[in-house]
């Protein structure tokens, strides 16, 4: 499209540039290159857009005749330019994702424009000027300077123990003088031999064929599945050695932030230095550090979380996706991709060995596996051959808890038992704040969030009531808003805050920390944490699914479940797939070292299939009922799913738009993509069928109503050119009404 129209011919054989624009668009815009500019596909450029200057990325550069009216680019701007690889990815991500270009492109390019200029770094050294007067601290801050080293100010000083007021005296009187540092390092660099580690048969092996295939430089994919505490982490730390010694780069991907610190660790201990941290929790400035280095080929391994996926890596070598079955993987706001899935696409365009680790694999990676897609690898057993937990269930209606308790007796003698041991007991409940719903026992009025169909869950730490949908808080009152009465406000349910209470007045004399993401601290606080409870600074762990996964505790003997049915009561199609990995990943956290570990799942199912596997140990038998169930129902990874979220400022709006985008699809013409069956039958080929609309079980989300529309497909179909079709043939949107596409939707709210 030419930005000015239709262009008048003015200039034969010009060089004109196609500009994409990290915006909600999805074609790049023309310009005029001018004589003596060299521009070249992934150069970033700045040039005029409306009535501002605006930065974007060359996504084409060609001759061609220009329009009198084509405005010309104003400067090349000196930023690594986007590899032709990554940006052929964001054309893929957004064709199967339906999202504008521009939107995937803002995910790539946002972090060296963010932080600004690089600052100017100034460092002190030693000048050999004797100071006019010496006195105790000058002669530390000299002492400390010896050696021709040059220092920042701040290191200077906490050197000799001195301010910077000292340092700032001894340059103006010409004993130190400033000099000019390098940039920092955005990451110091690897050695693949710095630690080589003693690895089992099982794990040898395992090792052996993924460096192959990093060696290989082909694309491939393999699961590397292995049981809580077979070492998968040491087996794939060997491709990430092997494209070291390549020169290459590697990318390690992580669900939860959470999980870095111990990996971090782990890393530098195997390879003697840090790799590049790619996540929220890093600093603006260090990010665009990152960006460039990565460019640039100078940092050679990232880890990070899903949005690491577009990085600008020279030349990526392998592409580890480490707890691959994580719904966190999955973004579910702007452009929904799945990092797992996305992650193999971009192993395809760059030829990298894609690699897929965990001890309970989605189904989705299973079935790719057992169909030849995939290459499959397994790690049967602990390392040094540890058993694994001994898991038993606490049947509810027969062994009931206290009233008002959580804690069953049985699961209280357990925790009494490890902690007389000198052991640690994790208990786990995968419910943040202290109750889910605060209620008046007087009137039974309920606290519901204002701007969403939720309740307002208390966080008794913070004195508040917030919801976790939109973030809306308040302060707890002590008087019913309803009935005005006094002190008649109940906690009904437990989270960790009210377990953490109850197990206080259980065990008194125990080390309590609860863990969970929306405690103030951020990242740190959680890194700080997880380190006390690896040294044995806490005797009781209680916890949300944050500490569910990746973590090795040497003490922990015991894990106890309070609720183990809380993902089974929802209408999602993953839920129990869902509950066994996530219970499976928590029981696994049990005498990973030398204590031996147990566990106890407190659940009202006990003879639920969930519940059956985990305590039988048969993992083969529910992933074979499961993938029997998702076949029969045509769903992943048998078929193909598409949501469609209508939303609207009142729920009528909202309602009306999504009756007429449904019947807008049954009257495409067949050219147009496939048509559509009644929503009760199993899609054939060239066949789709639709459910909905319907309101989605969380009306609102920040006041905003909601409608689902569910697209099933089978796994040939061309689903995306049907939504597209789709899409182009209903309603403008229109009113504040819109639609969110969520092609292979995880979340079902």
């Amino acid at each position: 499209m030419a930005e000015g129209g239709n262009p008048t011919l003015t200039d034969e054989g010009a060089a004109i540039a196609e500009i994409l624009f990290p915006v909600a668009i999805d074609r790049p815009y023309f310009y005029l290159v001018p004589r003596g500019t060299i521009v070249a596909p992934g150069d970033f450029v700045e040039v005029p857009l409306a009535t501002r200057m605006t930065n974007g990325v060359v996504w084409e550069a060609r001759s061609g005749v220009a329009g009198a009216n084509l405005k010309a680019v104003a400067a090349r701007l000196d930023v690594p330019p986007l590899p032709a690889n990554l940006r052929k990815f964001i054309d893929w991500v957004a064709r199967w994702t339906l999202s504008p270009r521009g939107m995937v492109l803002r995910m790539a390019i946002g972090a060296p424009f963010q932080a600004g200029p690089e600052p100017a770094r100034v460092g002190v050294r030693l000048k050999g000027l004797p100071p006019r007067r010496m006195t105790a601290t000058r002669a530390r801050v000299i002492a400390a300077a010896e050696g021709g080293l040059a220092f920042s100010k701040a290191a200077l000083a906490e050197a000799a123990a001195c301010s910077s007021g000292v340092i700032d005296t001894l340059i103006d009187e010409g004993a130190l003088e400033t000099i000019a540092l390098p940039p920092e390092p955005a990451a110091l660099p690897c050695d693949p031999a710095f630690t080589r580690p003693s690895l089992e048969a099982a794990q040898e092996n395992a090792a052996s064929i993924l460096t192959e295939r990093v060696q290989a430089r082909t694309f491939s994919v393999t699961l590397l599945e292995g049981v809580t505490g077979s070492g998968k982490t040491e087996v794939y730390f060997e491709a990430v050695a092997s494209a070291l010694e390549a020169g290459r780069q590697s990318l390690i991907l992580m669900p939860e932030i959470a999980l870095t610190a111990q990996f971090l660790g782990r890393f530098a201990a195997r390879f003697g230095a840090r790799p590049g941290e790619w996540h929220s929790g890093v600093s603006a400035r260090k990010r665009a550090r990152l960006w460039s280095a990565v460019a640039q080929g100078e940092v050679r391994v990232v880890i990070g979380a899903r949005s690491a996926l577009f990085l600008p890596f020279a030349d990526l070598a392998t592409l580890i996706v480490d707890e691959e079955h994580e719904s966190a993987y999955k973004q579910e706001e702007g452009v929904a991709y799945h990092a797992r899935d996305m992650a193999v696409v971009r192993g395809q365009i760059e030829k990298s060995a894609v690699v897929l680790v965990s001890a309970t694999p989605s189904i989705e990676s299973r079935v790719n596996a057992a169909q030849g897609r995939y290459g499959h690898i397994r790690l049967a057993a602990r390392f040094k051959a540890k058993a694994l937990p001994a898991i038993a269930a606490i049947d509810l209606r027969a062994e009931a808890t206290p009233r008002g308790k959580w804690i069953a007796p049985r699961l209280n003698e357990a925790i009494a038992k490890a902690l007389a041991s000198g052991e640690q007991a994790l208990l786990f409940l995968n419910r943040r704040g202290y109750a889910p719903l605060t209620l008046c026992r007087a009137c039974g009025h309920r606290f519901n969030c204002p701007n969403c169909t939720a309740w307002l869950v208390e966080h008794r730490f913070r004195r508040a009531l917030m919801c976790h949908h939109c973030g809306h808080i308040v302060r707890r009152p002590n008087v019913c808003p309803a009935c005005e009465a006094v002190d008649s406000l109940a906690a009904c349910g437990p989270g960790i805050e009210r377990l953490a209470e109850e197990a206080a007045t259980l065990f008194p004399q125990a080390r309590i920390l609860a863990l969970s993401s929306d405690f103030p601290g951020g990242t740190e606080r959680l890194r700080e944490e997880i380190e006390a409870i690896s040294r044995g600074e806490c005797d009781i762990v209680i916890g949300t699914q944050l500490v569910a996964k990746g973590h090795n505790f040497p003490r922990l003997s015991l894990v106890g479940v309070i609720d183990a049915d809380i993902g089974l009561t929802s209408g999602d199609p993953r839920a129990a797939e869902r509950t066994f990995q996530l219970l499976q990943q928590v029981t696994g956290r049990a005498g990973r070292f030398e204590i031996a570990g147990r566990a106890l799942v407190q659940t009202w199912q006990p003879e639920h299939p969930v519940m059956r596997a985990l305590l039988s140990g048969d993992c083969e038998r529910f992933y074979d009922e499961e993938t029997n169930q998702r076949r029969r129902a045509g769903l992943p990874p048998f078929g193909r799913l598409a949501a469609l979220i209508v939303s609207g400022k009142d729920s009528a709006s909202a309602e009306v738009f999504a009756r007429a985008l449904a019947r807008a699809a049954y009257v495409l013409p067949p050219s147009e993509g496939c048509t559509l069956t009644p929503a009760g039958a199993l899609p054939k080929k060239n066949e789709l069928n639709m459910l909905g609309p319907a309101e989605a079980p969380i009306a609102v989300i920040r006041g905003r109503h909601r409608f689902r529309l569910l697209v099933r497909a089978p796994r040939s179909s061309d689903l995306q050119g049907f939504l597209r079709a789709w899409l182009a043939s209903g309603p403008p949107e229109r009113g504040g009404v819109r639609v969110a596409v969520d092609v292979d939707p995880q979340s079902f709210l």
